[in-house]
């Protein structure tokens, strides 16, 4: 297709947001999304990369979409990208699923954001926009105060925790709040993603209200915004498939091919939320049909023998008159759906469908076992510390499963034996540094803190004081499990994922306790000056005192009470140090 050819095809296409496709031969050469269709495609006249130029070229038509939004134009997009795999466009390395928010089913049920629901709590979404599910969440909480902790620290607290005092939670942990109430306050929050945006908008904008009476102008900038997040969550820009109107049985299937092999996977929706996922592998000797011929053979032998739903979402016709025929007969609206939260079902679903089992890739592994993003930099944490002296911390950085000794820091802390107030230090330190733009390196996809759910807490806590947004998790020792803000992972003992996350944790360990040798062999050479300390004394010395800066602080009085220090030379320490 030359360029006047190209522009004359353009001229037909409406000012519409929308979807277009460069195809050849009937197959996708490229997918794009527009503000404009007849305008962005008119552009293509004059391509400035060779690769756009070649596919140019090679286009015999163009076929477009029309959409309501460019919200739906971008989700369509990805969507017709991962059906197609157009080979001019760059693929989209983003694989994850759309968050949920789940209220547990503890006795204070806790409010949280994640990708893989416990099975016995109550589940809202999947959403498209994880920031703005965040900005509501915290809106929630800070509205109705339901709680985001971890059972480990909510369980024998003698007082309330941060989150208490910053307005998020009314700690029901130390009976600041009672049951009864505290239901209320969470039944509000079901009605909130039930549809009812009054249920928190109107308490924001009367905050917004009196903030701006008091002239607190910055806080109700804040409340403004926020309230804007909120008004417009259930207008399609932060769900992606909850609709509690829709009290249709839905199943959505998405397919994946490999050589011989397939796999479908199955959302199964009611009420207008997702409420079952499960994948299935199939045998596909004859790979030609494609998609169409794997979802022909799977609906006929699927629902031969099981309860067939209201309605099938697929991303593309089966191609099957004697199937379409069926399911018509049995009253299954079979489609395949355009744009909109249908759409985003079809995607969902073939996202699940193209899991691997990533045997030979650990890093895609652990994504797989997090259900996150591929984590492509792992940073590690530990803390070396003798009775509290000398205390360091160190940060070590994984690119793709391998250590990059360039990303490595230290940090010197604060001298005290709380591994806890260590950990959460030296995490303070890293974050701040990332926030304000002082440390050179990307940010991580993930953090991993050696230590258990105490450490991880100490962990996150530093993380939601500075505003750094970075998931993390822990890797206790004792039995090797994995701890999550979700709960611990027990996963098995040759696990590729498990082993990335032992090297992490080891060399975390390693690095920070080599620097932690180092600092006191720095304090053996101060001594190893002064006259009449011999190794015995100098042992004693650090035994007593734990590092340079302990000795230096010490009165001449202390350093007598060291064995085989005596006035003359604890008075010689005293002025040399």
């Amino acid at each position: 297709m030359d360029g006047a050819e190209l522009r004359e095809r353009a001229a037909t296409l409406p000012h519409e947001p929308g979807v277009y496709q460069f195809l050849a031969d009937g197959t996708t050469l490229y997918v794009g999304k527009a503000v404009d269709l007849r305008d962005r495609v008119r552009s293509y006249a004059d391509p400035r990369g060779e690769r756009i130029r070649r596919m140019v070229r090679g286009a015999e038509a163009i076929d477009f979409a029309v959409t309501d939004t460019e919200t739906q134009a971008l989700l369509l997009e990805a969507n017709l990208i991962k059906r197609h795999q157009p080979r001019y466009n760059v693929r989209l390395k983003d694989d994850k699923s759309y968050p949920l928010v789940q209220l547990t089913n503890h006795e204070f049920p806790r409010i949280e954001i994640t990708r893989d629901p416990d099975p016995a709590a109550t589940a809202f979404g999947p959403f498209t926009d994880k920031g703005v599910v965040e900005v509501v969440v915290k809106a929630l909480r800070e509205v109705y105060g339901v709680r985001g902790c971890s059972d480990h620290k909510f369980s024998g607290r003698a007082r309330p925790c941060l989150d208490h005092d910053i307005g998020l939670c009314t700690a029901p942990c130390t009976g600041e709040i009672g049951r009864e109430a505290y239901i209320e306050d969470v039944e509000s929050v079901k009605r909130f993603f039930a549809g009812e945006t009054g249920v928190l908008a109107d308490p924001l904008r009367r905050r917004m209200e009196r903030a701006a009476q008091e002239q607190s102008f910055e806080r109700a900038a804040s409340l403004r915004d926020r309230l804007e997040a909120v008004e417009g969550f259930h207008e399609g820009r932060g769900e992606a498939v909850h609709d509690a109107n829709d009290a249709r049985r839905v199943d959505v299937l998405g397919v994946a091919t490999e050589g011989e092999r397939a796999v479908v996977a199955r959302l199964h929706a009611e009420g207008g939320q997702l409420v079952d996922r499960e994948r299935h592998h199939l045998s596909i000797p004859d790979a030609s049909d494609g998609h169409a011929g794997v979802l022909a053979a799977f609906v006929a032998q699927y629902y031969a023998e099981r309860e067939l739903p209201d309605a099938l979402l697929v991303p593309e016709d089966p191609a099957d008159d004697e199937l379409r025929e069926w399911l018509e007969g049995e009253g299954v609206d079979l489609r395949v759906p355009g744009a909109g939260r249908e759409a985003t079902l079809v995607d969902l679903a073939i996202k699940n469908a193209r899991r691997s089992d990533y045997s030979d890739d650990p890093v895609s592994a652990l994504a797989e076992a997090l259900s996150m993003d591929r984590p492509e930099r792992i940073e590690g944490f530990d803390v070396s510390h003798a009775q509290g002296r000398s205390v360091v911390g160190s940060n070590v950085l994984f690119v793709g499963g391998e250590a990059d000794t360039s990303g490595y820091r230290r940090k010197k802390l604060d001298e005290r034996n709380d591994d806890y107030a260590n950990m959460r230090a030296l995490v303070r330190w890293r974050a701040l540094r990332a926030v304000e733009g002082r440390d050179d390196r990307p940010d991580p996809d993930l953090l991993l803190v050696d230590g258990g759910e105490g450490q991880l807490d100490a962990a996150r806590e530093a993380l939601r004081e500075v505003g750094w947004d970075v998931p993390a998790i822990g890797l206790a020792k004792a039995e090797e499990l994995v701890v999550t803000p979700d709960g611990p992972l027990d996963w098995p003992s040759d696990a590729t994922h498990l082993h990335l996350l032992q090297r992490v944790r080891d060399e975390a360990h390693r690095f920070a306790v080599q620097y932690h040798q180092t600092l006191r062999d720095d304090v053996s050479t101060v001594l190893d000056d002064v006259p009449g300390v011999g190794p015995k004394t100098r042992t004693a010395l650090l035994r007593r005192f734990g590092s340079v800066e302990g000795i230096r602080k010490a009165s001449p009085a202390d350093l007598r009470s060291v064995e085989g220090v005596g006035e003359k030379t604890a008075r010689t320490i005293s002025e040399r140090l």
